[in-house]
């Protein structure tokens, strides 16, 4: 057990960002959401080896896009949204877990934890950002023998977007519920949901993944006086994780729609060919000129700008930037059964208009 402080807050931000796959919310965001989390309380992340099988622990994340620009969340939303899940649930919850890492998603669950007296658990659904919360789900998505509560709270007060949703059922349903909830509210709403025992979290989740955003955050930090170059080192050398292209933003055709941001960025991989980046919120596929797959979801695919050597979202990216493409390979970071999960992945590849089970479920035994 730890207790979380600001500097933790800083690297889980930093080192969550690599995680965040170009979407995995706010740099902004996290810092606010962590600073409030660790003035008012003192949440405390615990190993999920340290509960009992039976503790009851409840997914806290956001939902939506991240280049939506139309939400509000505030911190009072994250924690409103946990406590109405206690509020209709029969038992008594114990722990916060995030369902991917990412620029806030990294933070999600420490200021409700700290509110609410809770503590913040280290395991994802998920070590990398993802664009569905039935990627997060912990093997949870096609089950119709599990009823599920799930959440939302948020939107914006002053064009009455806001506002607050229960619903019970099956995760797949009320998933795609909570997903149009977050697009009426403008397009990122808080949610909490999935409260299930720590027994199922030891089996099925992302087994210290907040730890593992962590240390690489303290290490970026460490290197950030020694200019671009040495962070970007530092985070191959600490991942196993490489760069396999840079050069400049050649096209970007990303939209907004139904709460998420789909479509694609073309980028000079440095010899003067073009890579060509599927995103859906996040980056979930990147092919060659070719059209020969060099890397697909689960693998950990991020774009770097290559001026501050620090990672930049989809949001962020513009046209004529130069950036740098880095991935790890699937084989070196913990996956949960959701990856496993061959249901999660026929919507994204509709959406995307691009294969992409074939791959993500290679070599991984279920």
């Amino acid at each position: 057990m730890r207790v979380l402080t600001m500097a933790d807050v800083r690297a889980a931000v930093r080192g969550g960002a690599v995680f965040a796959c170009g979407g995995g919310g706010w740099v902004d965001h996290g810092l606010e959401i962590g600073g409030a989390a660790v003035s008012i309380g003192r949440p405390k992340l615990v190993s999920v080896d340290e509960l009992p099988d039976d503790a009851i622990i409840v997914t806290a994340t956001a939902i939506g896009a991240p280049a939506g620009n139309d939400w509000e969340m505030w911190g009072v939303d994250y924690i409103k949204a946990v406590q109405l899940l206690m509020d209709h649930y029969d038992g008594k919850v114990v722990g916060l877990m995030t369902p991917q890492n990412g620029m806030s998603s990294t933070i999600n669950g420490w200021l409700p934890a700290a509110a609410l007296g809770l503590v913040v658990v280290d395991a994802t659904g998920d070590i990398r950002a993802h664009p569905t919360g039935k990627m997060g789900s912990m093997g949870l998505a096609a089950r119709t023998d599990y009823e599920t509560i799930q959440v939302v709270v948020g939107g914006r007060r002053d064009t009455g977007s806001y506002l607050e949703l229960v619903v019970k059922g099956t995760p797949t349903k009320t998933s795609n519920i909570l997903r149009t909830a977050s697009d009426m509210s403008g397009g990122f709403i808080a949610s909490a949901r999935h409260p299930i025992p720590a027994s199922y979290v030891k089996q099925h989740a992302a087994i210290g993944g907040v730890s593992i955003a962590l240390d690489l955050g303290y290490a970026m930090i460490e290197a950030e006086p020694k200019g671009a170059e040495a962070i970007m080192e530092t985070v191959c050398r600490k991942t196993n994780g490489r760069f396999i292209g840079g050069g400049k933003v050649l096209k970007k055709d990303v939209h907004y729609s139904g709460a998420f941001d789909i479509g694609t960025i073309t980028m000079d991989d440095g010899t003067g060919r073009a890579l060509t980046l599927h995103v859906m919120n996040e980056y979930m596929a990147v092919d060659d000129a070719d059209g020969k797959r060099l890397t697909t979801y689960p693998d950990v695919i991020t774009t770097f700008e290559t001026a501050t050597g620090l990672p930049i979202s989809v949001g962020g990216v513009k046209e004529g930037m130069e950036i740098a493409l880095f991935m790890i390979d699937k084989q070196y970071v913990p996956l949960s059964s959701s990856v496993k999960d061959p249901t999660v992945y026929p919507e994204v590849e509709k959406a995307l208009g691009i294969p992409l089970a074939d791959y993500a479920l290679k070599g991984i035994s279920s």
